[in-house]
């Protein structure tokens, strides 16, 4: 994204890629059986929808669709028994019991300005915030812990779940202040832009970006690893698409002392456990409204999801994990064959964690689709280390 806007500036880019194929975690690869296209790692964009700098691209000049699924959340709470996020907000409230009214009145009045709100959030330089009235009431709702949310504010389960699981996105304790904020910004997007699939695989974000590349002249390299940036061509600038240990790797000797030392001070947080399913039928959900679903979080009650992802901060594998699931050809019948279906799922982990969770995950989807096993035509597995 940072190269395309670059070039369509008018500036001259040269994007260095270290695979042999652009996109990294934007892949698409048919990875279980042929003609099942299973996405390698993310898989549904909300912020690609609410993100300036990408939706401004108009990426669907290079051909780049979007499906929406009805509900883009779902939430198992028990087998046969769900909370929705459904895009219409009033819809969603309805399922809240007694806590729809305020649902109506901090989700509704947060969604009312959720583009200065997304603008303000995924610019964090911006100071003061555009939007400092709106950035303001979202900080003053999202800066909670989830747990002492659930404790002190919310009155019912459905809506107890629904926050717990959004809020583990973040992939903290979700005692952890912020937890809220993020599960708050998930749950506004999912009604203001959804929780899409990119039509043929997340690949086709990739293959669109690319292609506003040459559209505006900017050169790709594929298969070029960048060891050092002093070996790069005569340059104004470097973008580096990196984690901070990799920023060290290659221009520590160039950054000022005091950054150096925060990014060796980084603290990397929990991994991720991935499983990808080929299906000789749609997931036979105990609740069938699951099937409207675009994501699901597969954990149940609200203690529960805190549970498995305290579990995870404090270096433990937990036995009923989180489990994040996407069932995209709901939506996007183009990726697998005729009567065909995929499932994307993970959990996280601990770490540099090694041990096998696809039993544990296949156990959570299970638990809450009696008969999901005997669908399972092949499966493939990504531990942390392949992700």
């Amino acid at each position: 994204v940072a190269a395309a806007r670059l070039a369509q500036a008018g500036m001259r880019v040269l994007v260095l890629e270290a695979a042999q194929r652009p996109g990294g975690g934007l892949r698409t690869e048919q990875l279980t059986l042929p003609g099942f296209l299973h996405d390698v790692c993310s898989s549904a964009h909300p912020l690609a929808q609410a993100s300036e700098a990408f939706r401004t691209l108009g990426l669907h000049q290079e051909g780049l669709a979007f499906a929406q699924p009805d509900a883009p959340l779902g939430h198992p709470l028990e087998p046969g028994r769900s909370v929705l996020l459904w895009r219409d907000l009033d819809r969603t409230a309805a399922g809240l019991g007694e806590d729809a009214a305020l649902y109506r009145r901090v989700v509704g009045g947060l969604l009312r300005h959720w583009q200065p709100l997304a603008d303000g959030v995924l610019d964090p330089l911006a100071i003061p915030p555009r939007a400092p009235l709106v950035t303001a009431a979202f900080g003053m709702a999202g800066v909670w812990g989830t747990t002492g949310v659930n404790r002190a504010v919310l009155r019912q389960e459905p809506a107890r779940a629904l926050l717990a699981g959004l809020a583990a996105h973040s992939t903290l304790d979700l005692s952890q202040p912020l937890t809220t904020g993020v599960g708050l910004l998930l749950g506004v997007l999912g009604h203001a832009v959804g929780w899409p699939v990119a039509v043929g695989g997340s690949q086709s974000i990739a293959d669109a970006l690319v292609a506003r590349l040459h559209r505006h002249g900017a050169e790709l390299v594929t298969g070029h690893r960048v060891t050092n940036v002093d070996a790069l061509p005569s340059h104004k600038a470097v973008v580096l698409d990196l984690t901070p240990r990799q920023v060290l790797d290659v221009a520590a000797h160039r950054l000022p002392r005091r950054y150096v030392q925060r990014l060796a001070r980084w603290r990397y947080g929990a991994g991720a456990f991935k499983v990808d399913w080929a299906l000789d039928a749609p997931v036979p959900w105990a609740d069938p409204q699951l099937l409207d679903a675009g994501t699901l979080h597969l954990v149940g009650r609200a203690a529960e999801a805190v549970g498995a992802e305290r579990a995870v901060a404090r270096g433990r594998v937990p036995d009923r994990p989180y489990v994040l699931a996407v069932q995209p050809t709901g939506v996007d019948p183009s990726r697998a064959p005729v009567g065909k279906h995929t499932l994307w799922g993970y959990c996280h982990v601990p770490h540099g964690c090694d041990v096998d969770m696809a039993q544990a995950i296949e156990a959570q989807v299970e638990r809450f689709a009696p008969g999901f096993r005997d669908r399972i035509l092949a499966r493939h597995v990504m531990p942390p280390a392949a992700m």
